[in-house]
């Protein structure tokens, strides 16, 4: 859950970025995110949850 919502957060924060910067218009945005969220109700939802969970774990495997 923790991972869950600092992603969302994350991606958040870079969506509003580009918006004012002017890299992406408001209306593919829109498509972007209603994209997002009907994704996350598909069977796809879960093997790409596991892909997002390991790359999490690869990352924190990592050791500076």
């Amino acid at each position: 859950m923790a991972i869950s919502l600092s992603v969302v957060l994350l991606l958040a924060i870079v969506l509003v970025v580009l918006i004012r910067g002017g890299s992406i218009k408001a209306g593919p945005a829109i498509v972007a995110v209603l994209f997002g969220f009907f994704l996350a109700s598909t069977g796809m939802a879960d093997d790409i949850q596991r892909f997002l969970d390991s790359i999490a774990d690869t990352v924190n495997s990592i050791q500076f």
